[in-house]
């Protein structure tokens, strides 16, 4: 029942950024409609009496907010994803609640463990092709470049990066 309330609550909660950035992008759209219907005004008003010079500083300050409107819109969606993080935790931390403890180690090294995984996979087929390369004789360079070729360099990275990406960004232990 609890793991039925929990997925539930989770579910609404992944759609609240998008709830989130639809009433911002509402009310971006009324407040950029108004600052459009305010410049007509003004641009109207500033040709009746020929202030061209005026009209350039305006056109500053429409971009100016613009910007700005720009900025308010990003900072929603960092808060809204924010916000589906900490419902994505909360989540996590309610699925393990009641679990055996080998279970929440188990889910708590699932990145160390795969990342392990990986990087010994890796080694294992490279230490495979260079003792091969090595009973035929190869010329060590040869056989270097062809190890730590471009592809291989991309899948190293990878691996780092899953391992310590999240530890970096996520802002909780992975």
């Amino acid at each position: 029942m609890l793991t039925l309330l929990s997925t539930l609550i989770s579910f609404l909660m992944s759609g609240t950024p998008k709830i989130l950035e639809f009433f911002q992008d509402k009310n971006d759209k009324k407040h950029e409609l108004e600052l459009a219907q305010l410049q007509i005004q003004r641009e109207l008003e500033m040709r009746k009496l020929g202030f061209e010079a005026q009209e350039r500083i305006e056109h500053i300050h429409t971009e100016q907010l613009e910007i700005q409107t720009s900025a308010a819109t990003t900072q929603a969606v960092i808060g809204a994803q924010q916000a589906e993080m900490q419902a994505l935790y909360t989540h996590d931390i309610e699925i393990g609640k009641g679990a055996s403890q080998w279970v929440i180690n188990l889910r708590a090294a699932t990145r160390s463990i795969l990342t392990v995984g990986f990087y010994s996979l890796l080694v294992l087929i490279d230490l495979g092709i260079f003792i091969h390369g090595y009973r035929m004789d190869a010329d060590f360079n040869d056989m270097a470049n062809q190890l730590w070729d471009e592809d291989t360099r991309i899948m190293f990275a990878a691996i780092i990066t899953f391992h310590f990406g999240g530890r970096a960004f996520g802002g909780k232990n992975a």
